[in-house]
């Protein structure tokens, strides 16, 4: 589950490589997401554009993640989700959870 962080228009992006599951990266992930809040930063996308594996795991990080940033304050999008997770997450229903984006760009300019 690695990652790296960027900032497009008024969102800071974290952009997921490979596969979406536990382990460490998985709290550095959630330790990303706070500072991104503390510092004042309440927009945030996530790209999945390049995630070629989630697991339930990974699921659960993304929803700790959102229920994070939404109890201070803040605003989580999906972005570039391959037809394989978007199909994951209809049949998990997380699709009416998540807001989704084709793009980074695109979600970015949605805040």
């Amino acid at each position: 589950m690695k990652f790296s962080t960027s900032e497009v228009y008024n969102a800071a992006v974290i952009s997921f490589k490979g596969k979406l599951m536990g382990g460490p990266d998985a709290e550095n992930f959630h330790n990303k997401l706070v500072e991104f809040l503390e510092s004042g930063k309440k927009n945030i996308v996530i790209d999945m554009s390049s995630v070629n594996y989630v697991n339930s795991t990974g699921i659960g990080n993304l929803i700790r993640g959102y229920t994070t940033v939404k109890n201070n304050g803040g605003h989580l999008k999906l972005a570039g989700l391959t037809d394989k997770i978007e199909g994951l997450l209809s049949i998990t229903k997380l699709n009416s959870v998540f807001e989704q984006y084709a793009t980074i760009d695109e979600a970015a300019k949605n805040f």
